[in-house]
């Protein structure tokens, strides 16, 4: 294996000016640079990354927490940001929190020990003054899908009030006046936020609350499955439902078509999210886009800004969702 001595001496240059090129500890001509990373790929030299973390104070590795490993959306988010960091040379290290405060905790202290030069966070548990702690300790983070009054310069999220909004009026714009809406836990603000839109859209046109067309899902397919199956069987009247993600209004539309309704002339069905299997559900689902890769690539450019201080076109704080209509609404 070649060594930082034998690529000085390949490339006539000291022992500093090799550290100075794979560290970027400082200024070095170009023309040297070029000499000493043509003498490295010769010898097929390979920086040690603990020397480096030494002589640079940086890992040069991005913590992420997310709730869940699984699923179509949080694959979508991690790619994203993943690709916009391996592009210049930096890693991820992932660990999921399963939306208990506790465990976010832990990830988050986790990553922190490992040394991570900046942590994206897709929090739903820990509280504002936890976060704000962190910010207080100087830990650089970014949240994604929250807002956070006291860290409002490092939230990045998406309207759901004006996407729950979307989903329901698009049904009323259609005539429909009984519409069902199953939610993701109401104790998450984009479930909350959400359905809110949701009752917004409904006084538009004069239609007060009625909890009988109401179901807490788990914004899992489990919970499409089992709200269909709830209203059908309290045979209350409905022509719609509104799902607050493409999750749930996959297993609701699984369930349609077991029981033989017509989608979406019997039942209109309208999701959240555009995740990729949206295109592909019998009929392709209406839905709402939530830019998920958009807001990934928002979170890493806010690293590369405040962490790695590099040049980034300007950040955005909130994204606007935007619906999709497609066959199933």
């Amino acid at each position: 294996m070649a060594t930082i001595y034998e690529v000085s001496k390949l490339a006539g240059v000291s022992l500093a000016t090799v550290s100075r090129v794979i560290n970027n500890t400082a200024p070095v001509r170009a023309a040297t640079k070029e000499k000493v990373e043509a003498a490295m790929q010769e010898l097929g030299y390979r920086p040690n990354s603990v020397a480096q973390s030494l002589a640079s104070n940086r890992s040069n590795s991005i913590g992420i927490l997310v709730s869940e490993l699984g699923g179509p959306f949080y694959g979508e988010l991690l790619n994203r940001i993943e690709s916009e960091f391996r592009a210049i040379g930096k890693h991820v290290i992932v660990a999921a929190g399963h939306s208990d405060a506790e465990l976010e905790r832990d990830s988050i202290e986790f990553l922190r020990s490992r040394n991570c030069d900046a942590l994206i966070l897709h929090v739903e548990s820990v509280s504002d003054d936890y976060l704000r702690g962190m910010a207080d300790s100087g830990t650089p983070f970014v949240v994604i899908n929250r807002h956070v009054e006291a860290v409002a310069d490092r939230c990045i999220t998406l309207d759901n009030e004006l996407g729950g909004y979307l989903a329901t009026h698009h049904l009323l714009e259609r005539g429909h006046r009984r519409i069902a809406y199953v939610s993701g836990p109401m104790w998450k603000n984009d479930a909350s936020e959400r359905y809110k839109g949701h009752l917004r859209a409904l006084q538009e046109y004069d239609i007060g609350e009625d909890k009988s067309l109401f179901f807490e899902g788990d914004f899992q397919e489990t919970g499409g499955v089992n709200a269909l199956h709830h209203f059908l069987d309290s045979k209350c009247d409905f022509t719609a439902l509104v799902c607050a993600n493409d999750e749930m209004a996959s297993g609701a539309i699984t369930v349609a078509h077991e029981v033989g309704l017509e989608i979406p002339e019997q039942l209109a069905v309208v999701g959240f999210d555009n995740v990729n299997f949206s295109h592909y559900t019998y009929p392709k689902l209406t839905t709402v886009d939530y830019p998920i890769e958009e807001i990934g690539q928002m979170a890493a450019r806010w690293v590369l800004k405040h962490v790695y201080k590099q040049a980034v076109p300007d950040l955005k704080a909130v994204f606007q969702p935007q619906l999709i209509a497609r066959d199933s609404a």
